[in-house]
């Protein structure tokens, strides 16, 4: 198995490798770089796409200590210098975009262009916050559980013909992981008002039906970055967009890629 040693995590890490420009995707809450096997048969392989599983997901063995988007940041940066990689376009899924937000912020350097799918670059409503401390108390609580994986099923991925084999891998999240891992969302850091000085390239993506984050959110993300190529609304998708409606992601995401050489 593919895993980097780095910030005292072992990181599982997806690298289709050649000598195209680098793309590296953070993938959303309770997913994990296999939610980007659609992206990666479409670049690959006139780019190269790393994917990586963050702390308390996927195949990462996480050291079970609380963690912050900064640290995942500095997961990603850590990766990219593993794999002898000085630039990126790098792109997230909702958690792995507020990731990549703060990699711009933080090393700006590193980043050639963002790509974001279904994220903000706002702090969540309270009434929200206080959903996700009620989710996370409750994981792991004997009858909860399913009820929260069948709850998020619909809304991070919606059609049911994708829930499987993700509601599976829910299912065997330990509680540990489950808690600092939405702590990690709960308690981010608001990052609304420094969103112009990121100056890269960027295109962003939100489902019309993503009640995770409304869509009006990735218009905002959209109108606030100062270079902000393009809004793809994606019709009937829910949060995971990239997932279930490849056919619309993909084409404007090359396109824009493309574009950047």
């Amino acid at each position: 198995m593919p895993i980097a040693e780095l910030n005292h995590q072992g990181l599982y890490f997806e690298d289709s490798g050649g000598s195209g420009p680098a793309v590296i995707l953070g993938h959303g809450f309770l997913m994990d770089g296999r939610m980007f096997d659609a992206q990666v048969q479409a670049l690959a392989p006139g780019f190269r796409v790393i994917r990586w599983d963050a702390r308390g997901f996927g195949r990462t063995r996480w050291d079970g200590k609380p963690f912050n988007l900064y640290d995942s940041a500095a997961d990603c940066v850590a990766l990219l210098d593993h794999l002898g990689i000085q630039q990126a376009v790098v792109g997230g899924m909702s958690q792995g975009g507020y990731c990549a937000l703060r990699v711009a912020l933080r090393y700006p350097e590193r980043v050639r262009a963002l790509v974001l799918m279904s994220t903000r670059g706002t702090l969540d409503e309270e009434e929200v916050r206080a959903g996700y401390r009620q989710v996370r108390d409750l994981w792991g609580t004997p009858g909860a559980t399913e009820n929260i994986v069948q709850n998020l099923a619909g809304g991070i991925i919606g059609d049911s013909r994708f829930h499987s084999p993700w509601l599976d891998r829910w299912r065997q999240t330990p509680k540990a992981n489950f808690v600092a891992a939405m702590n990690n969302l709960i308690e981010r850091d608001d990052i609304k008002n420094r969103l112009g000085d990121i100056r890269c390239p960027a295109i962003v993506f939100h489902g019309t039906d993503d009640n995770g984050i409304p869509h009006s959110e990735g218009e905002y993300l959209h109108k606030a970055l100062p270079n902000s190529k393009r809004f793809v609304s994606v019709p009937g998708a829910a949060h995971a967009a990239n997932l279930t409606h490849p056919e619309v992601v993909n084409p404007p995401l090359v396109e824009f890629l493309r574009a950047l050489a």
